[in-house]
């Protein structure tokens, strides 16, 4: 047999063992070790001791909002209050009057000062029109000029408008009231989405990633346009969308379809729906917000505020009937829950669902699965469903965590390995632009479990280099029913892999990793600079 490629003089980690080489037909992998080496070729190309891994398979980022985040001021280096305040004045003064600025990536809880508010806003772009998004998404801070175009009598249930000692809007708008933007500045053109998505995939692939589950599109708080799927289609006609896409779709934008053909999307659409490319993957849904803007719901206060256990994004009644009819109607479902409230009424909604109809290998999902209790973990493992926690997290945003979450439930945040201990598959990912969505920088925090303070946080929840690297590849796949084609690089599986400069198997290299090639469909579509 003569096969397109052999990739030869390589440590070839197939997620299965160790090898040294692998051969290339068709875009998929047709044999490793000695017996790759052995066939026929097109042509072979030598990696010169390089270390081959599947490709990195981010279970939960929003591309399309990462990749057109790259044009807003960014907010994620300040340190203080004023320190934002000068970013949009810099970037407005680049501006003609009138203009939209547009920051992102603050937290309060690494600026002295705290939350941006209006006033100061309003002095740093007079006569301008500025919208500064949290880092986690779930809230947004406007100026006086935005502020007064907004119907604040009307704000949508399960989100706020905060309001200042004298009961002004302070210009912070939380969750769902986020959606009061949106005459403003809704729908998105396609076309800049599809930019977004050329410019994310460019950055993706030079950091070993070849796959990706966009986490909510079409609706809700992160969907840019109702046409979000035309999108992605152009981008791949046009040759941008350079890696493989799972795309979840808001639960907003499904509906009761005729003739009792369930609920979803027209023409019957569901989970599954496409090729290697581009599919329609679960259908995202919202139960709560945020752990570091304290808006996730929680069985108990938020530490050092005895009045808030933050609140449900829908009634928890719709969130219940909203997953049961996704469930009976045959989707794959992804529910964000955060708080530890959240994550119990999820689970009851699942298990009643799952009890009703049951369904074998649903892999129905709680994204984020924030604080979560020992009861809640064994049950979650019980239903066979999928938790979806951020390893990133602890690093970029855990001293954030522990304030809300005081010392005593820093255990339950962003568990790791008692997950997989469960008896679970454990998938990996970002929330990019959440917080920075390199795998490589990921794979150490997963190991080591420390905050950008440097302190430790629930390091009992630490995995091995290698769990960290099967769940970034192989447990991110099967998140999404991909572990048939991707996850590992054995025969018959879509040659997607990376060529990283040592082995993230050592945790003593994990510092000093880079990234040399990303190869989808066994083309290298990217190669580091010599």
């Amino acid at each position: 047999m003569r096969v397109d490629t052999v990739y030869e003089n390589a440590t070839v980690w197939t997620g299965t063992s160790v090898t040294s080489a692998l051969a290339v037909l068709h875009g998929r992998v047709v044999a490793v070790g000695d017996d790759a080496v052995s066939l026929s070729a097109r042509s072979r190309v030598d990696l010169a001791g390089g270390f081959v891994v599947p490709g990195f398979h981010d279970a939960h980022n929003h591309m399309a909002w990462f990749g057109m985040g790259l044009d807003d001021v960014p907010l994620s280096d300040c340190r203080s209050v004023e320190e934002v305040y000068d970013a949009v004045a810099a970037r407005a003064a680049t501006l003609p009057p009138g203009s939209w600025v547009v920051g992102s990536g603050y937290d309060q809880n690494k600026l002295v000062g705290g939350h941006p508010d209006r006033h100061g806003l309003d002095r740093a772009a007079p006569g301008m029109l500025v919208r500064l998004k949290h880092t986690s998404g779930h809230m947004t801070v406007v100026n006086s000029a935005v502020l007064d175009q907004l119907d604040l009598a009307h704000v949508p249930v399960g989100g706020d408008v905060v309001l200042a000692a004298d009961g002004s809007p302070t210009g912070l708008l939380r969750e769902q009231a986020q959606l009061l933007l949106r005459p403003l500045t809704y729908p998105t053109p396609v076309s800049r989405v599809v930019r977004g998505l050329e410019r994310a995939s460019e950055q993706y692939l030079a950091e070993g990633i070849t796959s990706v589950q966009e986490a909510g599109i079409g609706g809700g708080l992160v969907g840019e346009t109702p046409a979000e799927l035309a999108a992605y289609q152009e981008a791949r006609d046009q040759g941008v969308l350079r890696v493989r896409s799972t795309v979840m779709v808001a639960a907003s934008v499904l509906h009761d379809l005729p003739d009792g053909a369930g609920f979803g999307l027209d023409l019957g659409l569901r989970t599954g729906l496409g090729d290697e490319w581009l599919r329609i993957g679960p259908m995202k849904l919202f139960a709560d917000g945020s752990l570091v803007g304290r808006t996730c719901a929680m069985h108990d206060p938020f530490d050092g505020e005895p009045g808030n256990r933050g609140y449900f994004q829908v009634p928890e009644e719709s969130l219940t009937d909203t997953i049961r009819r996704a469930h009976d109607a045959g989707w794959q479902i992804a529910t964000h829950a955060i708080g530890d409230r959240a994550i119990t009424v999820v689970l009851d909604a699942y298990e009643a669902a799952l009890a009703a109809s049951p369904r074998t290998d649903h892999r129905h999902r709680i994204e984020h699965c924030g604080v979560l209790q020992p009861a809640e973990l064994t049950r979650l493992a019980s239903l066979g469903l999928i938790a979806s926690p951020q390893g990133r997290f602890v690093n970029e945003l855990g001293d954030g965590m522990r304030a809300a979450l005081g010392e005593s439930r820093v255990p339950w945040c962003y568990r790791l390995r008692s997950v997989l201990d469960a008896g679970c598959v454990l998938p990996a990912s970002s929330d990019r632009p959440v917080v920075n969505g390199a795998p490589l920088l990921a794979l150490a925090d997963m190991v080591r479990r420390r905050t950008a303070s440097g302190a430790p946080f629930a390091p009992e929840e630490a995995l091995t280099p290698e769990q960290a690297l099967r769940a970034y590849t192989y447990g991110s796949a099967y998140a999404t029913f991909a572990e048939r084609d991707l996850g590992t690089l054995e025969p018959g599986k879509l040659a997607d892999f990376a060529v990283l400069s040592g082995s993230p198997l050592d945790e003593s290299a994990l510092d000093d990793l880079g990234v040399q090639g990303t190869a989808v469909g066994g083309e290298l579509r990217y190669q580091a600079p010599s």
